[in-house]
């Protein structure tokens, strides 16, 4: 069985949002012409709560950040590009720390994103989202990890630069994870 993973595609990530990622509403409303090739999909999203130093009025951009998806803000909402009606679970992950990887959160039953793939069967995963060189990497560096086959669709993910994104998706590869 696969499964397409959207990592993180909402407002605040997306153009107008308080952490923008240019190309960020493109990869939105792209992602909705594959979700039918897959026998599960589900999302990640950032929702915190009180993450701590994740949050900086004067951000590093590496380990702090400004202020954004904050859980019940329209900020941490899904992109209305994104058609949701096939996402079967969702991920919310950094309540109360940083997290980057989709495998660091939960849905609302408590299933963490590998118990709840393994139960369906899954064992190949797509990763897709925002951002290339943060979430994305990290979710998918985890699915490796955690004994999936995983694979990086380039052209449905959004990067914050150049050179971290590059340097991401090097990463990714050396790990085994197939960028296409």
């Amino acid at each position: 069985m696969r499964a397409l993973i959207i990592v993180d595609v909402q407002l605040d990530f997306c153009e107008g949002g308080s952490l923008a990622v240019a190309g960020g509403a493109s990869v939105a409303e792209r992602i909705n012409a594959v979700t039918g090739r897959y026998d599960q999909v589900v999302a990640t999203r950032d929702y915190h709560v009180d993450p701590g130093d994740h949050f900086s009025a004067t951000p590093d951009y590496v380990r702090s950040w400004p202020v954004h998806c904050v859980a019940g803000t329209a900020g941490a909402a899904f992109h209305p590009a994104l058609d949701v009606a096939p996402i079967g679970a969702v991920f919310a992950k950094g309540g109360y720390a940083a997290a980057y990887s989709g495998f660091e959160g939960a849905e609302p039953g408590g299933a963490g994103l590998a118990d709840w793939l393994r139960a369906r069967q899954v064992t190949e995963v797509d990763v897709v989202g925002i951002a290339t060189d943060y979430c994305v990497r990290a979710t998918a560096l985890d699915a490796v990890r955690a004994g999936f086959a995983t694979a990086v669709l380039t052209d449905l993910t959004a990067g914050v630069a150049p050179s971290s994104t590059a340097a991401a998706l090097d990463e990714m590869r050396s790990a085994g994870v197939t960028v296409a």
